[in-house]
């Protein structure tokens, strides 16, 4: 997991390097500090040498503000290494995302992968920048301090030894207890996550429905939760600090206690090369280099309880740039589409892959280049599953689908997609003005193509009553247009792919019969060649068309022209003579 995660780091290894050589550097001043100060000690000050007081003096301030410039750099470039990592893991996450399809995007909800980009990502940062900066300079510090306490004294030194596991013992019992808990916590974050989402969205229909309370409570509930688990977390953590505080103030104590003993006793030194017995200079290296042992540990700990909230952050990013997308392109893909020809052969669908709960079923369709084809259905006739396979939005279970003759499977999924142009239920605008959405159509589209494709949409009377015209702006998912505009202009981004294939999935529906009829005129005079696929509810919507397909629980019930229909299938019949009733018309 971490082996993949640290994939990302890419052009930020370098400073990731450095900042660990550069905290080899600082360590290495502060192993030298104490060592001159016990000269400072034991000669300067025990022989009131004013001239080796000075010198000595100097040489520990040129290690402290050496030391100082090692922290800095290490602070700069560990802050370089860790933000860029951060950026490349959230770039890294969304490029996958992108790739996605349909099926793989089922397994994440939306809120989840917000969180993923954005909590989990800080966390795994934060944890990085940290270990980066104290990966070498714990260890380092921890070893290189031991060694000169044994150098000194290795009864001090295993004092020290013998208070390391004694620390840790008691951070990994915490740490057992608060990991399971960390996994839910993010859970609940991706629900709350889920809970705004939701409501801004729907805000109008909040408001509609005046359920603000509702929400506010949903929102409350959830957030109380998370406070609930977060201070018993917290609670549990709390405990670090005194254990640490226990283990690092007693042992210095036994030290300290232990040392002047040592001191008033003449206790001979481990190595000659140090003197005779231990003086108090050497008694006060030791203490610092004690100290730095036990804030060696305390840094460690720290590393281990961040890594500790980090690693379930971890494992879910690593979930999302491990997943694979089910729909690949094939090894030699073919790369243009002869026609807008369509044709199912034999095809069942799941969505879970299941063969015993199919969606569609032995479906057996073929559909002329350039027909203008009505898909009628009820509610879950799996209508617009049926459109979603023809661009490869999710693969069939069994069968194949085929467009311009060759199977989906077989094509570059670039080639198929630019073929194949989609105006889905929901219909989406994004931020930006009416010409910058219109060019994700196209995006080297002349404004004389675009305004022709709005035309055709029926869009171009509407805009032109808009103080900014084509430059008005759109806000996040065309909030600020009605839903009949809004697929107006989703159908002229569209039509802008010039495809061979052009489906709209009851993307109509918000529209007024005349606009509807002007829409499908422009369809018949402007883009003939076209394969036009067109769901609706409305009889009048696909009447004239060339063939209508009727769907009834995931089956083709019957394929004809409108009047075909009329006479041999009884449910075309019956949503007919209800609509004609429904609107007042009658055979008289």
């Amino acid at each position: 997991m971490v082996k993949r995660l640290l994939k990302s780091l890419r052009e930020f290894r370098r400073p990731a390097i450095l900042t660990m050589i550069v905290m080899l550097g600082e360590v290495g001043m502060e192993m030298l500090i104490p060592l001159k100060m016990a000269d400072l000690i034991d000669i300067g000050f025990a022989n009131a040498d004013l001239q080796y007081i000075v010198k000595t003096g100097l040489i520990l301030i040129s290690f402290a503000v050496v030391s100082l410039c090692f922290g800095f750099a290490g602070a700069v470039l560990g802050a370089k290494a860790g933000t860029g990592f951060g950026k490349n893991l959230r770039e890294d996450m969304f490029r996958n995302v992108q790739t996605f399809s349909f099926s793989n995007i089922d397994k994440f909800s939306t809120s989840s992968l917000i969180t993923r980009t954005t909590t989990d990502v800080t966390n795994v940062q934060n944890t990085f920048t940290m270990a980066i900066k104290m990966a070498v300079r714990t260890p380092v510090t921890l070893l290189f301090a031991i060694i000169m306490t044994m150098v000194i004294s290795w009864k001090i030194a295993l004092i020290m030894i013998a208070a390391i596991p004694v620390l840790f013992a008691g951070l990994i019992l915490l740490a057992k207890k608060v990991f399971p808990m960390f996994s839910r916590v993010f859970k609940k974050y991706d629900r709350m996550n889920n809970i705004v989402q939701e409501n801004l969205r729907g805000i109008r229909v909040v408001k509609s429905f005046v359920r603000e309370d509702y929400e506010r409570d949903k929102f409350n509930s959830i957030s109380n939760e998370l406070f609930r688990d977060f201070s018993k977390i917290e609670k549990i953590l709390a405990w670090a600090g005194p254990i640490m505080m226990f283990v690092v103030y007693g042992s210095m104590l036994l030290v300290a206690w232990i040392g002047a003993h040592y001191v008033v006793n003449g206790e001979p030194v481990t190595f000659a090369f140090m003197g005779d017995v231990i003086t108090t200079g050497l008694l006060t290296s030791i203490i610092s280099y004690s100290l730095q042992i036990l804030m060696a540990c305390m840094g460690l700990s720290m590393i281990f309880v961040m890594i500790i909230m980090s690693r379930e952050s971890m494992r879910r990013i690593s979930e999302v740039l491990s997943e694979e997308t089910t729909i690949k392109n094939p090894a030699d893909p073919a790369k243009e589409t002869r026609d807008g020809s369509i044709e199912f052969r034999g095809v069942d669908f799941s969505y879970g892959g299941e063969e015993g709960n199919l969606c569609l079923r032995d479906v057996d369709l073929m559909i002329p280049s350039g027909a203008t084809v009505g898909i009628i259905g009820g509610t879950g006739s799996s209508k617009s599953t049926l459109v979603q396979l023809i661009p490869r939005l999710y693969d069939v279970t069994d069968g194949e689908v085929r467009v311009g003759g060759t199977d989906v499977r077989k094509y570059d999924l670039k080639a198929l997609r630019d073929a194949v142009a989609m105006v889905l239920q929901k219909n989406v605008l994004f931020s930006g003005t009416i010409m910058e959405n219109m060019r994700w159509g196209d995006p080297n589209a002349s404004d004389e193509e675009i305004y022709h494709a709005l035309k055709l949409a029926a869009a171009d009377s509407f805009i032109e009553e808009l103080p900014d015209k084509y430059e008005t702006h759109i806000e996040q998912g065309g909030s600020n247009v009605s839903g009949g505009q809004r697929q107006r202009l989703c159908i002229a981004r569209a039509l802008l792919k010039k495809p061979k294939v052009l489906i709209l999935d009851d993307s109509t529906s918000a529209v007024d019969t005349a606009t509807d009829a002007r829409i499908q005129q422009s369809f018949r005079e402007y883009i003939p060649e076209t394969t036009k696929l067109i769901i609706a509810q409305r009889i009048s919507s696909v009447q004239d068309s060339d063939m209508i397909i009727v769907m009834d629980g995931g089956t083709v019930n019957a394929v004809g022209t409108h009047e075909e229909l009329l006479h041999k299938n009884p449910i075309y019949r019956e949503v007919y003579e209800s609509q004609r009733k429904g609107d007042g018309s009658d055979d008289r």
